[in-house]
């Protein structure tokens, strides 16, 4: 029963990405993946938004999907536990804190505090908090991983496509998409 409650809660948490996660898949034009995998359930905070926009081709990109209602743009609200955590990871960490990105920060003090799940490929930058907030996480992998299940992509277009993302300076663990599968 539990698993089948935590199935439900995939099918409808948002997802909140970071830059990098949302970028792989921008500069290979893959974001229709994300927009069929998580319909109406991508969020992006306002910071992304902002990194985005030194980018115009794909802050573009992120605008159509935002205009077909695939995507939206949130704030951590002044005054909350969200803006406390942001503040803690990236303006002020405590003494031993780590300091990392506003847009990673952004994303995980909103999937901490509204609910959700995390969509990184930051793993050096997220990974303490995700274990210290209890964060589900995914990363392009578990992404491209989650379209080949669903029958949006086969394994050879996945290899074409993670190929495209690392010509893209995007980083990824593997060489190809079909070695990540066979470490799955």
């Amino acid at each position: 029963m539990v698993a089948m409650k935590r199935r439900a809660n995939l099918l409808t948490d948002p997802y909140y990405f970071d830059t990098d996660c949302l970028s792989a898949f921008l500069w290979v034009r893959g974001e229709s993946l994300i927009a069929k995998l998580y319909p109406g359930r991508v969020i992006l905070p306002a910071q992304v938004y902002d990194e985005l926009k030194k980018v115009p081709h794909l802050l573009a990109r992120v605008d159509n999907l935002k205009n077909s209602g695939d995507l939206s743009v949130e704030s951590v609200m002044t005054g909350t536990a969200e803006a406390e955590d942001y503040c803690a990871m990236a303006i002020s960490p405590p003494p031993g804190g780590r300091w990392i990105g506003k847009g990673e920060a952004a994303a995980i003090a909103l999937a901490k505090n509204r609910g959700g799940i995390l969509a990184s490929n930051n793993l050096k930058d997220v990974a303490s908090y995700v274990t210290k907030f209890g964060l589900r996480h995914v990363t392009t992998g578990d992404i491209m991983l989650e379209a080949l299940r669903a029958g949006l992509i086969t394994r050879q277009e996945g290899d074409r496509l993670w190929l495209e993302m690392l010509k893209r300076k995007r980083k990824l663990p593997c060489a190809t998409f079909s070695d990540y599968l066979n470490g799955t």
